[in-house]
């Protein structure tokens, strides 16, 4: 019998809980910017010294923090289920604790690119600064998808969505597009689940979802143990 699938559509709430900062509970300030000068491309066209700076914080805050129990608890339904991890965060922290399939839907902050080059991708664990270039000779910037860019692996997260037996949805806001939209694609067969402390959504609005209103580690942590003993 092959495995049922999973797919984990993983927000910022995810990861507060290991000590990442979060932007959509800040009045839309992260670390006192407004997040359109430093996570936009006009923000990098107009600025990209602040917009380097800002992520090179961001890359050292990430050596300073752990997986927290949610993530690791996500890592136990692979003994049981075939699951894939679709992340809008940009840090690795699915992967540090051991998950093996993940899609990052906004890039990843250990990763950095040619400006010009958007395929020639290098990893990164150091801090860019203007005049560091790619190997053509062109200025680095993050590896991550900002406001007014296209998302280039929504068609995967959605291919992956459409096909799985359980959707579980962890610490999103449900509001940020295209990400936000993926929901739609789950076949009615589907189960679904939402765990936020402040749900943003209500049983009115998807009577399908199964809400939980918890934080991560206790949410996920008691929705893997339901479905690991199914």
């Amino acid at each position: 019998m092959p495995k049922e699938k999973i797919v984990v559509l993983s927000g910022a709430g995810m990861s507060a809980e290991s000590g990442i900062s979060t932007f959509r509970d800040a009045n839309g300030l992260w670390e006192q910017h407004d997040i359109m000068e430093v996570a936009s491309i006009d923000g990098w066209r107009k600025n990209p010294g602040l917009v380097l700076e800002f992520y090179n914080q961001r890359r050292r805050q990430l050596k300073t923090v752990e997986p927290n129990a949610a993530h690791y608890a996500l890592v136990e339904l692979e003994k049981k289920y075939a699951v894939t991890i679709v992340t809008q965060n940009v840090d690795d922290l699915h992967e540090r604790a051991g998950s093996s399939s993940i899609v990052h839907l906004h890039g990843e902050l250990r990763k950095v690119r040619s400006a010009k080059h958007e395929n020639l991708i290098y990893h990164c664990e150091e801090d860019i600064n203007l005049g560091d270039l790619c190997d053509k000779g062109h200025q680095l910037r993050p590896h991550i998808v900002w406001f007014g860019e296209m998302v280039p692996k929504i068609e995967i997260g959605a291919q992956a969505v459409a096909a799985c037996d359980h959707l579980i949805i962890i610490g999103t806001s449900m509001q940020v597009y295209p990400a936000a939209g993926l929901v739609d694609y789950a076949q009615g067969h589907a189960a679904i689940y939402y765990i936020d402390p402040k749900p943003s959504i209500s049983n009115q609005q998807y009577p399908e979802v199964t809400i939980i209103a918890e934080k991560a580690t206790t949410g996920v942590r008691n929705l893997v143990d339901q479905l690991l003993n199914r």
